[in-house]
């Protein structure tokens, strides 16, 4: 028995490597690569994966949206999310909204391969820190992140503002107005209590996204 795993990223230098770390450790893995969302998609409707694991920032990317929409394809297929961002921070969504783990990409080599075997294996990889936001969440407690004020199209825009994509640039891709786009920014700027992007990126950078 094999394992399909599909990694999606638009480095060649983060495909290749977490190729060649998982074909040596993990045996029985027939890797493929995917460098955009979009090609993704097709792929996914012509083969079979076991494991998909996944980047965020990627061309075309739809942010929590991949994850309904990549298991309409491919009800039974797992994803893993592997992000520059904390897990604090942005692994909840994703979690939430079906994905199966989340890896900084800041993780060591063992860490990677022991996310990648458990989700193969059981189909979850949670580490406590994520368990800890879930239940923050669950028990409808107050949460220690200020991104969770946030609604679900003012984190869209909030993280393609942190990518350095313009007004414009969000509008195309979000294929909103650009007046949208600019009362979401002005929203996100009031409840994030922020005055710029500079700003912005310093909350999407600080471990529970806390400013002090």
């Amino acid at each position: 028995m094999h394992n399909e795993i599909l990694i999606v990223d638009d480095h060649l230098v983060v495909r290749t490597g977490v190729s060649i770390i998982l074909e040596e450790k993990i045996k029985n893995v027939f890797i493929s690569t995917r460098d955009n969302y979009n090609e993704t998609l097709e792929f996914l409707k012509k083969k079979k994966m076991d494991l998909i694991i996944l980047d965020i920032n990627i061309p075309g990317s739809r942010n929590t949206a991949m994850i309904q929409e990549i298991k309409e394809i491919q009800p039974e297929v797992k994803i893993l999310i592997f992000s520059v961002y904390e897990e604090e921070t942005h692994a909840c969504p994703y979690i939430v909204a079906g994905a199966n783990g989340y890896l900084n990409k800041l993780s060591d080599k063992k860490m990677l391969v022991n996310a990648v075997d458990t989700i193969l294996k059981t189909g979850n990889y949670l580490t406590p820190k994520i368990v800890n936001e879930l239940v923050k969440a669950s028990t409808n407690k107050e949460s220690s992140n200020p991104l969770d004020k946030l609604s679900k199209r003012e984190r869209e825009i909030s993280e393609l503002l942190v990518k350095g994509d313009g007004n414009i640039e969000i509008a195309n891709k979000l294929s909103i107005q650009l007046t949208t786009v600019s009362t979401h920014k002005n929203k996100i700027f009031n409840k994030l209590n922020i005055k710029n992007i500079v700003e912005l990126i310093s909350l999407f950078n600080k471990p529970n996204g806390l400013n002090i």
